[in-house]
């Protein structure tokens, strides 16, 4: 199934129905009085977080919605049915945006979320409606209220706990295919990856979500390449694997550029807690790796762990790394959610 990230939809709520004018008239019945009914109202646009959804793929063949109108009013206080709703289900992750692309809408982050984008109009009342005792046989009605007509842009930010980023190249998708199901394309020529890969990493007893975005490349924040557009896939990540290929001849600046890019995404990305991996080891001779891991250590001042994804050395403690900062991460949000909650108690 083919990826997309990001959709511009048309959508429209329904129109109310108008209100009928209608008077009772049967036999032997002298003063039958007014007896239109209401029109029915109109149907809204409803947006859904729906399970089994990972792309909005869907969109691209789809631009519009429009809800179903009310049913008019009739005799004999006969309300009209109301319009038909119209669901929009997208994945986990997609956030709502008005046609600005920076007004945030909604931001679905849980199945079964639902959230009303436009309402239907009202319908109209019927001439039942405005009988009084001064106006016994009135001969108005309303016309049912208009739908409402937006567009609106769909942006999808995929839920995982961990993200791998690197330069094109670095061995990510190798990686991913590794640890995961996923498959990914390789090949033994260089390439980049076009869309995101997901996959779900179970070690022993445990198991998390791992994200692989396209390669950043030195100017990806100002357009150059494929851009920084997939970074927003690593947004909601608690860890970021950061992968650099063993075989490039300057690793300080490799490590560098893509720690660039992030910070100029957003500073929320160059905060997030990062496993440095030097990859690629099996292509090179033990003093290699050394004076590799020397200079890389230097340049981001952490702990480097060295793999081979292709042959699977070391790849089993990069993941119980991974695994130790999700525990941490997770008993800091408990521990603030506790003392959060102790704040507001009150005797």
């Amino acid at each position: 199934m083919k990826f997309l990230d990001q959709a511009k939809v048309y959508i429209r709520s329904g129109a109310g129905g108008a209100g009928a004018v209608s008077f009772r008239r049967e036999k032997f019945i002298e003063f039958g009085g007014p007896d239109g009914g209401n029109g029915g109202r109109g149907g809204d646009v409803i947006v859904e977080c729906a399970e089994g959804l990972n792309t909005l793929i869907d969109f691209r063949y789809r631009q519009h919605f429009r809800a179903g109108t009310g049913v008019h009013g009739m005799g004999k206080n006969r309300t009209g049915a109301d319009g038909e709703d119209v669901v929009l289900r997208v994945p986990e992750g997609t956030q709502i945006f008005e046609e600005d692309q920076e007004t945030l809408i909604a931001d679905l982050t849980e199945v079964g979320q639902r959230v009303v984008l436009l309402k239907g109009g009202n319908g109209g009342f019927g001439n039942a409606y405005f009988k009084t005792s001064s106006n016994q046989a009135p001969r108005r009605a309303n016309p049912g209220q208009e739908g409402v007509e937006k567009g609106i842009w769909l942006r999808l930010k995929l839920i995982a706990d961990a993200g791998l980023v690197g330069q094109p190249n670095a061995g990510k998708s190798t990686f991913l295919a590794a640890v995961t199901a996923a498959k990914p394309k390789i090949a033994d020529y260089p390439f980049t990856t076009l869309h995101p890969n997901l996959g779900v990493v179970r070690i022993g007893e445990r198991e998390f979500v791992l994200a692989d975005i396209p390669g950043l490349i030195e100017g990806a924040s100002e357009g150059v390449g494929i851009g920084d557009r997939f970074l927003g896939h690593i947004e909601r990540c608690n860890v970021l694997v950061h992968l650099v290929d063993g075989t490039s001849e300057d690793l300080a600046h490799v490590y560098g550029a893509v720690r660039h890019e992030l910070a100029a995404y957003a500073d929320v990305l160059a905060e997030k807690p990062e496993i440095v991996v030097l990859n690629k080891v099996d292509a090179l001779s033990p003093e290699e790796i050394a004076d590799k891991v020397a200079a890389l250590e230097q340049a981001s001042g952490a702990e480097i762990r060295t793999i081979s994804a292709a042959t699977g050395a070391g790849v089993e403690r990069v993941l119980y790394d991974v695994l130790a900062i999700l525990d941490a991460e997770k008993a800091e949000r408990a521990a603030l959610e506790q003392q959060q909650a102790g704040e507001k108690w009150t005797p």
